[in-house]
């Protein structure tokens, strides 16, 4: 799981990013939220850890910006503890709110029960186009039959029906699906997509290139 941590302060932030970073998760920790924008849309992070008390753009200003476009996991962690400041958070798109101090294993704890809330209405199954794809067994038929796919091609392929219309530039993809984000080994996302769309075979025509930008996945 990627987590996006916004936080200011220098020792509280590495500390974040060691405990989440032990526990297995992708962490991107960032100490502003103007430079956080940019990061929600080209590294998709699956969750958002976020102070309130930031310089420039503030958290709360942070959350009414992202709310507008995405429904990513936010948890707020601030010195704030009063109801006032607890309730303006969740009023204005927070799933969760932690006050410091606080230990890890706390944190930990809100972030697994944020994100099962997020998976009680999510759907194992997507199905679209003739393509039947299973998240839960990684498998993909088409027309009945199973496909053979390498566990890069089916997050690629997940990430794609996932988010229909969604053009996403090969960085974001490199991010999303190996990780990091390199410009000059973009090619490796070509390749994969290239490979991608022969197993598919007429079915491949759903993932659509936009030259100079990405790609997106419409079915007709």
């Amino acid at each position: 799981m990627r987590i996006l941590t916004i936080e200011d302060e220098a020792a509280l932030r590495e500390l974040i990013e060691y405990d989440l970073t032990r526990a297995g998760f992708q962490c991107l920790c960032l100490d502003n939220a103007n430079d956080a924008l940019i990061a929600v849309e080209d590294w998709l992070p699956e969750l958002i850890l976020l102070d309130l008390m930031l310089p420039g753009l503030q958290g709360l200003q942070f959350l009414e910006i992202i709310r507008k476009k995405q429904t990513t996991p936010v948890i707020v962690i601030s010195a704030r503890n009063s109801e006032k400041d607890i309730i303006a958070a969740l009023d204005r798109g927070a799933d969760d709110y932690v006050t410091k101090p606080f230990t890890f294993n706390f944190l930990e704890a809100k972030i697994r029960a944020v994100m099962r809330r997020g998976q009680a209405g999510f759907s194992a199954v997507i199905e679209a186009g003739g393509i039947r794809l299973d998240l839960t067994s990684h498998r993909v038929k088409i027309d009945n039959q199973v496909l053979n796919l390498t566990q890069k091609e089916f997050e690629l392929l997940s990430l794609f029906m996932r988010s229909p219309g969604q053009v996403f530039s090969r960085n974001q993809l490199l991010n999303a699906v190996w990780g990091y984000d390199n410009e000059l080994i973009s090619r490796t996302v070509d390749a994969h997509v290239a490979t991608l769309r022969k197993k598919l075979a007429d079915k491949g025509r759903y993932i659509q290139t936009l030259p100079k930008i990405g790609y997106a996945w419409e079915v007709e």
